[in-house]
């Protein structure tokens, strides 16, 4: 059984293929993991389950991933639970917007994986860039 230590994060990405990759990539570092493939319902999943981390994708497909980075700092208060957006958005506009929404990270697809983990890692002990 994982424990809340390892960390849970929920997978906001509509693209099923890549969000069971990334899962299953979480997983084998120890990580307790859940995958949504829609805003609406990933707001309504924290609302009900605390997470520590949620990787968010800009292009879902019941709203877009600003306005769920947006709804869910209101939900999390008083955590603030991370988020790090992952993206194929790859224009500098399109990062400033995310920050200005309350991402805590924005990494573009393809990642690297390496990176990927240093950022998961980063934000899950509290350190901001």
């Amino acid at each position: 059984m994982m424990t809340k230590e390892q960390g849970r994060i929920l997978i906001v990405e509509d693209n099923v293929p890549l969000a069971r990759g990334l899962k299953l990539q979480l997983e084998e570092k120890g990580f307790q993991v859940y995958t949504e493939t829609e805003g609406s319902k990933a707001i309504g999943f924290v609302a009900e389950h605390p997470v520590d981390l949620v990787i968010l994708d800009l292009r879902l497909p019941d709203m877009n991933g600003y306005e769920v980075c947006k709804q869910l700092h209101k939900i999390s208060q008083p955590w603030m639970v991370p988020i790090l957006m992952l993206t194929a958005m790859k224009e500098p506009v399109d990062q400033l917007r995310g920050f200005a929404y309350g991402a805590d990270a924005y990494l573009t697809k393809p990642y690297d994986a390496s990176e990927l983990l240093k950022t998961i890692s980063r934000l899950l002990k509290g350190v901001t860039p």
